[in-house]
């Protein structure tokens, strides 16, 4: 069937509104009807050149939706449910079979390929082909194939256009904190960066109960908004002192923290903040080398890497609604709606920091 689709031909160049034609239905697969898509960071990976996702391509990868078709060996999603679509995974390797999905063994040619070996793509007006499969779905459209696996199915009442950014950037933040560092009632607690991923984290360890929630960032709009829901204390970090400025707050250190800068030096500084026993947990896409003192993992500190939280969406997704429908998770206050065809201002925006969310609806 024919879609419309934001489609990215070069690296530098702009998103093009076009028209593509999607191949018919796998097995495995269901067709959606793309009620909302957020744009995430990672979307952008495809400007930074590489093997992967390389244009022409479809981006989008965190978007919900209601499934107009399923393949034939689908279970579990009908027509007319309505849906999350999430990262893939394979279902078979060890990790997937020990209920951690984010770390299968092949997460990063099921998602960040774009156009794995022997996967059928979409073709342009031309009959050229453009790839389709960036994370099992390709959601910058207005219908999408998505393989069934990467889907959520939600409630029918709820609304549809801004829950998408559950299934990535939302997500990592909230469950990296919930799930994968196991931020304790009445601990301390820091971010590193104050864009969604870090302000959902920041509202899960309220979530948590942690007892002093600290966000930094450079931009003091973010920051404004990492407060009102639920930081404690705001930092703009000065050259060298960022340290300084995370044990004037907690002299001690504090006992997690969440990295999502990537900036190496950014890193060392929040290690080094850290108190005995603490543990750092990096989820942004690293930016250079990381280089600590050969003292910095004394005491029992740890450093863990982490992909979209270590969460189950079928079970984290879930969760998170659970928690926003009770008012204490309110991710939509980070949302700002754009049209599928103001999806270069929607870039724009965030790469300003106008934006910390951004969410593509189908144009009416």
């Amino acid at each position: 069937m024919k879609t419309t689709a934001a489609v990215l031909r070069s690296a530098s160049g702009p998103f093009a509104i076009e028209e593509i034609d999607l191949p018919a239905l796998a097995p495995d697969e269901a067709l959606i009807r793309v009620a909302g898509v957020g744009m995430c960071h990672t979307d952008l990976l495809a400007r930074e050149g590489g093997p992967r996702a390389r244009p022409p391509i479809v981006l989008g990868h965190e978007a919900s939706g209601v499934v107009e078709d399923v393949g034939a060996g689908v279970l579990g999603i009908r027509r007319g449910d309505h849906a999350i679509a999430s990262f893939l995974s394979c279902d078979r390797c060890p990790n997937c079979r020990h209920g951690q999905p984010a770390y299968c063994e092949d997460f990063f040619s099921l998602n960040l390929d774009g156009a794995p070996q022997g996967s059928r793509l979409a073709t342009d007006r031309h009959g050229h082909p453009v790839a389709t499969r960036w994370f099992g779905q390709s959601t910058f459209a207005t219908h999408a194939i998505v393989s069934a696996r990467a889907l959520v199915p939600i409630d029918r009442d709820l609304p549809l256009e801004p829950l998408g950014p559950l299934g990535c950037g939302i997500l990592t933040g909230a469950s990296s904190v919930l799930r994968a560092l196991k931020v304790p009632p009445r601990s301390t607690f820091a971010v590193f960066g104050s864009g969604s991923v870090g302000i959902a984290a920041v509202m899960a360890a309220r979530l948590a109960g942690a007892s002093r929630i600290i966000a930094v960032d450079a931009d003091p709009g973010r920051l404004e908004v990492a407060r009102a829901l639920g930081a404690d204390d705001t930092i703009v970090p000065q050259d060298g002192m960022l340290e300084e400025q995370i044990r004037d707050i907690v002299p001690d250190g504090v006992q997690n923290c969440l990295d999502t800068t990537g900036a190496p030096a950014v890193i060392a500084a929040a290690v080094a903040a850290l108190r005995v026993t603490g543990c750092c947990g990096l989820v942004g896409v690293q930016r250079g080398s990381l280089r600590l003192p050969s003292s910095a993992l004394s005491a029992g500190k740890t450093v863990t890497g982490i992909l979209v939280g270590d969460a189950v969406p079928r079970v984290t997704i879930p969760q998170l609604l659970d928690y926003w429908r009770q008012g204490r998770f309110p991710f939509d206050k980070l949302i700002a709606q754009y049209k599928l065809s103001e999806i270069n201002q929607a870039e724009r925006d965030c790469a300003a920091g106008t934006t910390i969310k951004a969410v593509l609806v189908p144009d009416a």
